[in-house]
């Protein structure tokens, strides 16, 4: 079981949030298909995924994600993925 906890900001604050989590154990070859439903959840658009963002998460804990990962136009700053360790 894991968990994350989804964060958009803006201007520094926090404007949206969610915690997302699966029964199953953290699969990094999962990642993609995790951070569409969180997007899904927060109703914005999917950012691009790089293996630098992976080894983000896996090394930190934590991946951000700024307006160029983005291929659409964002009206945030950026998206915050942090694991929750149990």
């Amino acid at each position: 079981m894991f968990k994350i906890w989804a964060k958009i900001i803006k201007d520094g604050k926090i404007v949206k949030q969610l915690t997302y989590e699966r029964e199953e154990k953290l699969t990094y070859s999962h990642f993609f298909t995790y951070l569409c439903d969180i997007c899904e959840g927060l109703d914005i658009c999917t950012p691009v995924l790089l293996k630098n963002h992976i080894f983000d998460f896996a090394k930190f804990s934590t991946v951000r994600f700024i307006a160029r990962d983005f291929a659409e136009s964002i009206d945030f700053d950026k998206l915050v993925l942090d694991n929750i360790l149990l």
